[in-house]
């Protein structure tokens, strides 16, 4: 699970929990409840079903029906056309707190999808997926997403006067055909130095907008998916490198007074080797 000299840095990465049934198809393409088409590396094989569009598949909900928060549509909980095999219809409620809801009785924290929703997603958007392997896949996905809040809490942090407990999920967004700047110039990196940079784009990018509702700021994370080699024993791995966007003041001096910390520990890392 070590991080090899040849990958960009991400800032964490995450393996299945010990004891996590065996995977014969890691995680989906993407996050399923946003991808439009095959993202880059995917670790999960997929064929097109003769039914998805040649073009750049298109959400076939009409954007009125979008939840905000997340720009994704309502998803069924009813077996799709043509499905076998009955998926459960159980959502496991996430350690994200939420923006309070209005509907009665709704949770604090973010709900992930069942696997039957999840599969729906996955036929809305055209891919054929072993219907067996989607509860796996749903337990990647959501905890890809936990691993992720982790991170973000870990950034919030920093803060001294930070309130972690008060810290929300507001919005999120996955772009899995939107490289973000970071992964641009990881790419580009790779091209000029390719001992040291992989040339592997990531598999998705979500980006979620925190609010701190101490002080009513909004700050936005992009959030880059990568595959990495699996374990010896076949279990995935992936990175996630997850930080705070480049859109205010204080978002860039903190990226800067992250990176200067990174590279003093290196350079103290490397004289030690050289002792």
């Amino acid at each position: 699970m070590g991080q090899t000299a040849s990958q960009p840095t991400p800032s964490l990465e995450p393996k299945l929990p010990p004891g996590h049934p065996p995977i014969g198809a890691a995680p989906p393409p993407g996050c399923p409840m946003h991808a439009s088409s095959p993202p880059a590396q995917c670790p999960v094989p997929h064929a097109p079903s003769a039914s998805a569009s040649t073009s750049a598949a298109q959400c076939p909900v009409a954007h009125d029906k979008l939840n905000p928060l997340n720009q994704m549509p309502t998803l069924a909980q009813s077996p799709a056309p043509n499905q076998r095999t009955p998926l459960p219809l159980e959502r496991t409620v996430s350690s994200i707190p939420r923006p309070p809801s209005p509907e009665p009785d709704a949770p604090g924290r973010w709900e992930y999808p069942s696997p039957q929703q999840f599969y729906n997603a996955l036929v809305r958007k055209g891919w054929e997926t072993p219907e067996e392997s989607v509860e796996s896949m749903v337990e990647i996905h959501n905890f890809l997403n936990e691993a992720a809040w982790g991170e973000v809490l870990k950034w919030e942090a920093r803060n001294p006067t930070a309130e972690l407990d008060k810290i929300e999920l507001s919005r999120f967004m996955g772009k899995p055909g939107q490289l973000s700047p970071k992964a641009r110039v990881h790419l580009l990196a790779a091209y000029f130095f390719p001992s040291r940079f992989s040339a592997e784009p990531p598999f998705d990018r979500h980006d979620w907008v925190v609010r701190r509702p101490w002080s009513g700021e909004e700050v936005r994370y992009v959030i880059d998916y990568y595959s990495a080699p699996p374990e010896p024993d076949g279990s995935p791995v992936f990175s996630l490198d997850v930080r705070p966007a480049l859109d205010s003041v204080g978002s860039i001096k903190e990226r800067i007074v992250v990176a200067a910390e990174g590279a003093w520990r290196d350079w103290k890392k490397e004289e030690k080797d050289r002792h």
